[in-house]
């Protein structure tokens, strides 16, 4: 996925994104959010409230500023755009936020376990794993716990909820998404034989990120 140039480039993005996960299964229906914003800028486009994401069109998006104010668009953006707005105000690397309801990330966190991280493109891409415990959507508690957390993971799961993957750009925000899941998914399946232990290789992983 090219990097965006334009406003316009953003939205089209995001429909596929939107497509793409409840192809993949990662939510259904109106479950989730996903917004962006060009590099610098102190405005982000939002998937507008009751949107459902395989269905997304261009005026389904709200644009707004970073202090929570609508300025254009759709007039009712979700009601979960605060989340966007405090990761976008602790994150000036972050122009892209995905938030959507994978479910094995979920039950595997709501289970009392970590997500491991198995494979290298989970090594590479998710990084390290946040976390919230429960609040409610929509909820200040909500965006502050998950924006505490995206100061230090790329990929936090939201207790009972779902998770908040972010990115330089679109296609890598929803990349983590996706390695996530599949990193969770591997977790489940170790867990159901009994191991609790294996991983990527810590001193692997080490070169990886402080080369």
């Amino acid at each position: 996925m090219k990097k965006a140039t334009t406003v316009d480039e953003l939205v089209e993005q995001l429909i596929d994104v939107g497509r793409m996960a409840v192809e993949r299964g990662l939510v259904l229906a109106s479950g989730g959010n996903l917004s962006a914003r060009l590099p610098g800028s102190g405005e982000f486009v939002v998937t507008a409230s009751g949107t459902w994401l395989d269905r997304l069109e261009p005026g389904d998006f709200t644009r707004m500023d970073l202090d929570g104010e609508v300025v254009g668009g759709n007039r009712s953006p979700s009601s979960e755009w605060k989340l966007h707005q405090r990761t976008y105000r602790v994150r000036e690397d972050v122009n892209a936020v995905v938030h959507i309801h994978p479910q094995y990330a979920v039950l595997v966190d709501a289970l009392g376990h970590p997500v491991r991280l198995f494979t290298l493109d989970h090594a590479v891409y998710v990084r390290s794993v946040g976390r919230t415990d429960y609040h409610p959507n929509g909820s200040d508690e909500l965006a502050d716990t998950a924006a505490a957390e995206a100061k230090v993971h790329d990929c936090v799961i939201l207790g009972h909820h779902g998770c908040s993957a972010t990115g330089p750009d679109v296609g890598m925000a929803f990349r983590r998404a996706m390695n996530l899941e599949e990193a969770a998914i591997a977790t489940y399946r170790a867990l159901a034989v009994g191991d609790t232990e294996t991983a990527f290789p810590a001193e692997a992983y080490h070169a990886l990120h402080h080369a």
